[in-house]
């Protein structure tokens, strides 16, 4: 494969997909429900569409991070070892960015969802369990760094074995099914049909990462491609 085909490895199914998630988004938001509301000055499709753009903007900042550093070690060659720290803040910001639109998307059309909140209260708090176990397991066995994408920045870390403790011991993507499950819980809390439709598509639109780049990029780190 040439150096651009690495680059851009699955990434026309990326947008392929990106393309189909944000229609059925404008599809299913054309429901009553879903446009009820407003908080601080903006309607309810205005926060839905401001919490579908930042998982968006967080998504492509992290694929043109990783591939670039990986085919090319751009970062590094350009910045030494502060092209990790950069890539890691704004990460980190995209990523905590990523639930406050979600927040104020459920907060506008909260009371939306006819479902008893007692429910809705009870699966908020496996989710935040999960969401803390999995939190707990990526500090103690896994480490933060690796959990960002060290392994495509400093060649020493693909020499570690995957980690099979904590959480890890039940799933090998714990970051994908538990880590970002928290982007439900205001939609569960605050009982928004719109709230639980931004976060369905940012977890969904996760796994497109995960198929698209991250699975691609550790068959070529860790061998097998």
């Amino acid at each position: 494969m040439s150096s651009v085909g690495k680059l851009f490895e699955k990434q026309g199914l990326h947008f392929v997909l990106l393309v189909l998630l944000t229609g059925a988004v404008a599809a299913i938001s054309r429901g009553e429900g879903f446009q009820a509301g407003s908080y601080r000055g903006l309607s309810t499709t205005g926060w839905l569409w401001l919490s579908i753009a930042v998982p968006i903007l967080h998504q492509v900042w992290v694929v043109v991070c990783w591939r670039l550093e990986l085919h090319q070690k751009w970062l590094s060659r350009h910045l030494g070892y502060l092209g990790f720290r950069l890539y890691a803040i704004i990460f980190l910001v995209l990523f905590v960015g990523r639930i406050f639109p979600i927040i104020g998307v459920s907060i506008a059309n909260q009371e939306s969802l006819d479902i008893d909140q007692r429910v809705l209260n009870a699966i908020s708090l496996v989710i935040a369990v999960l969401a803390i176990y999995l939190f707990y397991s990526v500090a103690r066995h896994f480490s933060f760094r690796r959990a960002l994408g060290i392994d495509h920045f400093d060649p020493s870390y693909r020499d570690k074995p995957f980690v099979r403790q904590g959480i890890f011991r039940f799933t090998r993507n714990g970051m994908y099914i538990f880590g970002i499950a928290v982007v439900w819980l205001p939609g569960l809390l605050y009982a928004s049909e719109a709230g639980l439709l931004a976060a369905a598509f940012s977890h969904l639109y996760i796994w497109v990462h995960y198929f698209c780049t991250e699975l691609p990029d550790m068959r070529r780190i860790y061998g097998d491609g």
